[in-house]
């Protein structure tokens, strides 16, 4: 009796696909650092005058926040992860994207810069790469599970 023949090799279920592996691996090193930079650069500016520039510092515990729910999802797995951290990607470009642009067009609303201003130009545009490298790795990553 071959392996095909058995009633039980028919009925395994297929092994799930992490998402924090391999080139997901790095993604979720990125967002973890990520998480890190803006939440303590967020409670440092907090801490030092949120009277100053409150629109930004918000918008910085915002793309914290985002950061570490995408940190959190790449690291659980599974497919309701999956779709948590795509959205959530898709919600992080929006917001650098628009963020950005308002940065530019109306400067004189931030008085200081916020992690996604002028499209992440302070991160090294990395802001505005990541979303879509995570995006592009949680589609494959359901064709691949599917």
């Amino acid at each position: 009796m071959s392996d095909t023949d058995r009633p039980e090799a028919a009925e395994a279920p297929k092994p799930s696909f992490e998402l924090g592996a391999g080139p997901g691996r790095v993604l979720v090193w990125f967002y973890g650092v990520f998480t890190v930079a803006a939440a303590s650069r967020t409670i440092v500016e907090m801490v030092r005058g949120f009277d100053r520039a409150p629109l930004a510092y918000t918008l910085s515990a915002v793309a914290a926040l985002v950061y570490g729910f995408i940190t959190y999802s790449l690291v659980r797995g599974g497919e309701k992860a999956r779709r948590a951290a795509l959205v959530c990607c898709a919600a992080e470009l929006i917001g650098v994207l628009v963020v950005g642009a308002w940065t530019l067009a109306e400067p004189a609303a931030f008085p200081d810069s916020t992690v996604w201003s002028d499209f992440g130009m302070g991160y090294l545009f990395i802001p505005v790469i990541l979303p879509v490298t995570g995006m592009i790795w949680l589609r494959r990553a359901r064709t691949v599970a599917v």
